[in-house]
């Protein structure tokens, strides 16, 4: 007689990428089918939890004093490594209910500048959370791979992938990163930047999420020939202590923007000045690849391209790059295992 079990039981594979600002869950054979931003807010006052993703980043700067919203990431690696832990095992239980006879196997996107230490955060998270087993993988390497590029091939390939927390320059040849440079700065360092640009020049206090909005909106482009576009910005006055609406322009932006623009574009130079030069002949035709948030502020690519004197391409869906690419390990477990860290 054949044992018959009920559906479901099995456990799916999963691929996460921890990023700072947003969390992906990669489900083999199913694709992306978590993407909640790392925020978590917690009833201190009861010690529990009170939402994740989504939810907890709707009560940013609008939340009691016994609540507190968190982000357990800061600069691509864990920093409240309870808090973590939580997150994790909420999102992975919303796709691996309780009850499934085998616990699944997890690989997780890290930056390449994280230490053995917070590798070892990042795993022990990961296990407490319900994982069988866990596999890390660079960033870079893993956005290359949702990238479409082709990393086995004996051919350089330059991605810049830029996350909340971190931006992450990287060479790719043979399945392994031939030079990689990495900057603990990225989109929450941008949005930094924006609300003391207008503390300053303002005395307005903005919240967070307003600042990403018209951060994405106007970008780091050059004004257009028929004048900078403006965004009305409302916040609370450091002076009079009131609510308050100014008006401010693309060009403001791109000023506010000029150090963590100029810090992506400084790395991408010093990434190309180091490799061998037959990779960087190879740079001249297959041109750089942006992947991550940052790549979808407007006018990057058109800087990048004119610094460098390369092409430059964002790639498809940039977002999710990185859950993307790990999909694809899940489903190539020798390429995994040659790629992964410490396996």
């Amino acid at each position: 007689m054949k044992l018959r079990l009920p559906a479901g039981v099995f456990a799916n594979d999963i691929g996460i990428d921890l990023g700072t600002a947003n969390t992906l869950l990669y489900v083999r054979g199913e694709g992306v089918v978590i993407s909640e931003p790392s925020i978590v807010a917690l009833d201190r006052g009861r010690n529990s939890v009170i939402a994740v993703g989504q939810a907890a980043k709707a009560m940013l700067g609008r939340t009691p004093g016994n609540i507190e919203v968190v982000r357990p990431l800061r600069s691509g690696v864990i920093a409240d490594f309870e808090v973590a832990q939580t997150m994790l095992r909420e999102l992975i239980g919303r796709i691996q209910p309780r009850g499934r006879l085998f616990r699944p196997r997890v690989v997780i996107g890290v930056s390449s500048c994280t230490t053995q230490v917070e590798k070892r955060a990042v795993r022990e998270a990961a296990m407490q959370a319900g994982a069988q087993a866990v596999y890390l993988v660079e960033e870079p390497m893993a956005a290359a791979i949702g990238a479409g590029i082709p990393i086995q091939e004996p051919s350089g390939h330059l991605i810049v992938d830029i996350g909340g927390g971190t931006t992450e320059v990287a060479v790719i040849s043979l399945s392994g990163i031939v030079y990689c440079q990495s900057v603990r700065s990225g989109g929450d360092d941008m949005n930094d930047s924006i609300t003391q640009y207008i503390k300053k020049h303002y005395n307005l206090l903005v919240g967070e999420r307003r600042v990403e909005e018209f951060k994405l909106a106007l970008g780091a482009s050059r004004p257009a020939a028929e004048g900078p576009r403006t965004l009305q910005i409302k916040g609370s006055d450091i002076v009079a202590r009131v609510p308050k609406t100014i008006t401010i322009n693309e060009e403001e932006v791109r000023e506010a923007l000029y150090d963590s623009v100029g810090t992506i574009v400084e790395t991408v130079r010093v990434c190309l000045e180091r490799i061998p030069p037959e990779i960087a002949a190879d740079m001249v035709d297959n041109g750089i690849v942006l992947t991550g948030g940052g790549a979808l502020l407007a006018g990057l690519d058109d800087i990048i391209r004119k610094e460098m004197y390369l092409p430059v391409t964002i790639a498809p869906d940039p977002l999710s790059c990185v859950a993307r690419g790990i999909g694809v390990l899940l489903d190539d477990l020798p390429l995994l295992k040659r790629v992964a860290l410490d396996h």
